[in-house]
């Protein structure tokens, strides 16, 4: 038995109390800005990270300048939500560095009565499918949806003992690190990989590129019923998790990714050596002098996503065309920079295995693995029967798409 399963059976073993939120938090108070003295950090909508739930940007106010939605005062442990689009899931958690700051009307401040609810009991609540289900069936306005603060602070919510919601958000902790050490890694890969706009064909010392200058395009001729179980060579499919065959198509270094459906812009394999391929995943081979080929992984994997968003056949199933590969524009630095960034980077997915932080996959797996435990755990006062073992397990079959 799990250290959550023996809290929920002596703490609560016949489930727990739903409480609206509104009873579990305090009156907050806005600022008086006549008299006002010095200046405050401003936390707009844009200023919290969808992905991260942290905030990113803020905007330095006082008395002169302050934007007229800027009234609330904020305090350390207080939980922001976005009221305006509040589906985007704009909310994070607010920290010493914002401590007595100023946030936007456009949020809804929760701050924790801390003898009923922890501040990150709070925070996982507004994370929950449950409480996104409600905010969809009470948002009003069609461009600009929006809920009332009055009609976030009725959402019931259940509210364990603070010893069972201490435990819980200590699992549900562990999940969300992941989300944030993905983004600071994808931030320094950014940096790294920015070389400014194409124009005319170089910029500095870096020269521009279309993929079809560059490199040898094609897709695969296998299909997923030739895979073999145990197989000798990798067979990279429309997923990120190869597959195995007895029979291989190329020899050779190539990046892959998914021609269609909903790997498109997601799924992306580095291979020296040989492979096999499904006949909807293309193979970009680099084909020019000058050109590292883990270097064009890591900038195809950086700036692609983007690019094929805005370039991709939309319709029942999304999908690439030949064409759009072609047209893709690839910065190329000198070699000694290209060694550089590989090296930079590889070692970086390397601390991050070694660190159990995962990339891309990983985080997937972990992401699934974390929404299952956060709505399984934060709805479990229903019954009073969440057994963590169960959850586990059925997290993990839905993290490997069982």
């Amino acid at each position: 038995m799990s250290k959550l399963d023996e809290m929920i059976q002596q703490y609560c073993p016949d489930g727990v109390e739903f409480k609206p939120i509104g009873d579990c938090v305090h009156k907050t108070q806005n600022i008086k800005w006549a008299t006002a003295d010095g200046s405050y950090s401003y936390i707009d909508l844009t200023s919290v990270d969808r992905d991260t739930h942290k905030i990113t940007e803020t905007q330095t106010i006082n008395a002169g300048n302050a934007p007229s939605r800027a009234q609330q005062i904020v305090l350390e442990g207080d939980v922001l939500f976005a009221t305006t689009r509040p589906t985007l899931k704009r909310y994070c958690l607010i920290d010493e560095e914002y401590d007595g700051q100023i946030c936007s009307t456009g949020f809804c401040v929760l701050r924790a009565k801390e003898s009923i609810v922890s501040p990150r009991w709070l925070f996982h609540v507004v994370s929950s499918s449950e409480f996104y289900y409600y905010v969809e069936a009470n948002q009003k306005g069609a461009s600009y949806p929006a809920i009332s603060d009055k009609e976030v602070k009725q959402f019931k919510m259940p509210v364990p003992p603070l010893e069972v919601q201490s435990e819980i958000v200590r699992i549900l902790d562990n999940f969300t690190e992941l989300t944030a050490r993905k983004k600071q890694y994808e931030f320094y890969r950014d940096k790294l990989l920015t070389f400014g706009d194409v124009r005319g064909g170089a910029t500095s010392d870096v020269v521009w590129r279309t993929l079809a200058e560059i490199a040898d395009i094609s897709t695969g001729s296998s299909n997923t019923d030739d895979a073999v179980e145990g197989g000798c060579y990798p067979f990279f499919v429309r997923s990120q998790q190869p597959l195995a065959k007895d029979e291989y198509e190329y020899d050779e270094e190539a990046i892959i990714t998914a021609g269609d459906g909903v790997g498109v812009g997601k799924v992306f394999h580095y291979i020296n050596g040989k492979y096999a391929l499904h006949q909807r995943a293309y193979r970009i081979h680099p084909a020019t002098d000058g050109l590292l080929g883990k270097y064009l992984y890591h900038y195809f994997v950086a700036t692609f996503p983007k690019y094929i968003g805005q370039q991709m056949y939309q319709g029942s199933v999304p999908s690439i065309r030949r064409p759009m590969l072609n047209k893709f524009q690839v910065a190329i630095p000198s070699l000694d920079v290209q060694k550089r960034i590989v090296n930079v980077l590889d070692n970086f997915d390397a601390i991050c295995s070694d660190l159990k932080i995962g990339l891309p996959a990983e985080i997937e797996a972990r992401q699934k693995q974390y929404e299952f435990y956060r709505d399984a755990l934060l709805t479990y006062a229903a019954t009073g029967q969440i057994i963590a073992k169960q959850a586990s397990k059925q997290a993990s079959k839905q993290a490997s798409g069982v």
